[in-house]
């Protein structure tokens, strides 16, 4: 299966039942209606996280800086799993060190005429290994001390997808994440 072209996007009222199912890529547009996504934010032992320049190809949101990986869960497969497939397909990562950090996030986003409109749970993970990049999903990656990439957010606001600095200004919040930083970072 090519992973691009032929995924559907799970729609979902805003209780997060199952409404159906329709083409990811025909489905983003200006009136894109709610559906499920997730999102990860992968960390090394040195602390440093690991941000993606989204592909030139890109529908939504080209050559846009955001969080590690960001993607959808087919029917009936759990976040968790979508999350694994979509890290091995991106960048070549396979992890088992994965926590549900933010459940119940959601947002609603629109750039050049493209809406995002995502129940979104937040994931973070843990890993040493170095990415080997999908070309046809993320046009560069580069590293950043979890610190200097809050500051970055908060004094040059815009600079990477919002759904990306939301959810990061709630992680630098969250008593999970913490928690797990500081236990897996040297």
């Amino acid at each position: 299966m090519n992973d691009t072209t032929q995924e559907h996007i799970v729609l979902v009222d805003k209780q997060n039942n199952v409404l159906g199912t329709a083409p990811k890529l025909a489905t983003h547009n200006k009136n894109t209606p709610l559906h499920r996504a997730f999102s990860l934010f992968l960390f090394n032992s040195r602390g440093e996280l690991l941000l993606q320049q989204r592909s030139s190809l890109k529908k939504t949101w080209p050559l846009v800086w955001s969080n590690s990986v960001c993607g959808h869960p087919m029917l009936n497969e759990s976040n968790l799993e979508a999350v694994k497939r979509r890290l091995k397909f991106e960048l070549g990562i396979n992890i088992e060190n994965v926590h549900e950090t933010l459940p119940d996030f959601s947002y609603r986003a629109e750039k050049d005429g493209i809406v995002e409109n995502e129940l979104c749970p937040v994931f973070v993970g843990f890993t040493d290994q170095e990415p080997a990049i999908n070309k046809g999903e993320v046009e560069n990656v580069r590293w950043i001390s979890w610190q200097n990439f809050l500051n970055e957010i908060n004094e040059k606001p815009g600079t990477y997808s919002v759904w990306c600095e939301n959810e990061s200004k709630l992680l630098a919040k969250n008593g999970e994440f913490l928690k797990l930083y500081k236990e897996y970072v040297r």
